[in-house]
């Protein structure tokens, strides 16, 4: 992973100044993700319809991040990363004034997809500005750094926005979102240093990729691995009160410390990965794993309970951090596009983790069989892990062509 050409050298306050601004992005880009789970029925009551339907927003949303990664990625990769991230940032800003300007249902699907759009891109593009403004071994705290602002949405952006949507109406939850984002444009402005583009780079170069095996095997971890957690995440509410018997009022207090094991866990995943990134990749995978596990057997008691989540969402945290720069890393040349990959892949692993624990709850295996679907999940990571490693062996016994110009570690 090499720095772009003609990057200036810059002091550690104007880098750290640039890495606060990406992250002041992701932080905008996670509380909007999230906050309309908290004024959904403000949404639905307001556009007229149920609550099930109006949760359809929240899929249109992740259908953005899914379809738009990839294709912003392969699109954009010789763009200069400043005006890329800018253009961005401005047509997330558009998507999100759209969420607060929508007339009614149809509308508000349609912004709520373009504001999805940019969501991958933008972290896989702030990603690489990061780690290219810093020595080699700070890369990792560089990316979590960027990745701090959408963890520390879970703990303070989303809670604001969701009480400032249920006080002045859901429109006001977006239109905070259009400020964060408005600041965004003017920080990367002000403090990420300009550079040009990689006018040599083509889309074909980019989707060189998804023909690397490890890449491959890397977004089935992130795909069906990290599934697990959402498994559990998506069901948090009755598993606190129906099987740890706490009352209502308890569980934001519960996805209060879940979000404080976020912001840890994300801030440990730089320091881990620069020690040892595949190492460390793998022990987050088969500790998570575990404590799954240990969620089925401890969720009828509250303080184990608690415990659990706290270092499952820790946990969980280094994972996401620790696959971000596993897809720099194997990526190749298409470093831009395995970046923005990732969190495509993540937002696929949200949809099935909630959709295979919603089936076992719906076949009448109780609260608890999520968190046992999620264990069997995150073992089919550690199985693709396994695969990557033997991989990587053989690699490095018969000398390929280094795909990475920074060495495995």
């Amino acid at each position: 992973m090499t720095a772009p050409p003609d990057v200036p050298q810059l002091s550690p306050r104007r880098v750290v100044a640039a890495v606060v601004a990406l992250a002041l992005g992701g932080f905008a880009i996670g509380t909007t993700e999230f906050v309309t789970m908290g004024v959904l029925p403000e949404i639905a009551e307001g556009v007229g319809v149920d609550i099930p339907t109006a949760g359809h927003v929240i899929s249109a949303y992740a259908l953005g991040v899914v379809v738009g990664a990839p294709v912003i990625a392969a699109l954009g990769a010789r763009l200069p990363r400043r005006g890329l991230l800018v253009g961005l940032m401005v047509a997330f800003l558009l998507g999100n004034l759209g969420s607060a300007l929508a007339g009614g249902h149809s509308s508000l699907l349609l912004a709520r997809f373009v504001s999805g759009l940019p969501h991958g891109a933008y972290f896989g593009v702030a990603s690489l500005v990061a780690a290219s403004l810093v020595r080699a071994e700070l890369r990792g705290r560089a990316v979590s750094s960027v990745m701090l602002g959408l963890a520390v949405a879970n703990l303070a952006g989303v809670p604001a926005a969701t009480w400032l949507g249920q006080a002045l109406g859901w429109r006001a939850a977006y239109w905070a979102v259009v400020v964060l984002a408005v600041a965004t444009v003017l920080a990367v402005l002000a403090f990420v240093p300009s550079w040009p583009g990689r006018g040599e780079v083509t889309v074909a170069t980019e989707l060189t990729a998804l023909r690397r095996p490890q890449v491959l095997l890397t977004l089935l971890v992130a795909t069906v691995g990290f599934g697990g957690m959402f498994a559990v995440y998506s069901y948090v509410s009755p598993l606190t009160t129906e099987e740890a018997g706490l009352p209502r009022g308890a569980v934001p207090w519960v996805l209060l410390v879940f979000g404080v094991g976020g912001v840890l866990g994300t801030a440990l995943g730089g320091r881990l990965a620069d020690l040892a990134l595949f190492r460390s990749l793998v022990g987050a995978m088969g500790t998570m794993g575990v404590l799954l596990a240990l969620v089925a057997l401890l969720a009828g008691w509250a303080p184990g309970l608690l415990a659990t989540l706290f270092l499952l969402s820790a946990t969980a945290s280094v994972l996401v951090v620790t696959l971000q720069l596993r897809l720099m890393e194997v990526a190749g040349e298409a470093q831009m596009l395995g970046a923005a990959l990732n969190h495509s892949a993540l937002n696929a692993a949200n949809a099935l983790g909630a959709w295979l624990g919603g089936v076992v709850i719906a076949a009448g295996l109780g609260w608890t069989a999520p968190a046992a679907v999620g264990a069997a999940l995150a073992a089919v990571g550690v199985v693709a892990l396994t695969a990557s490693a033997v991989l990587r062996r053989r690699e490095l016994r018969t000398g390929p062509v280094r795909t990475a110009p920074a060495p495995a570690r």
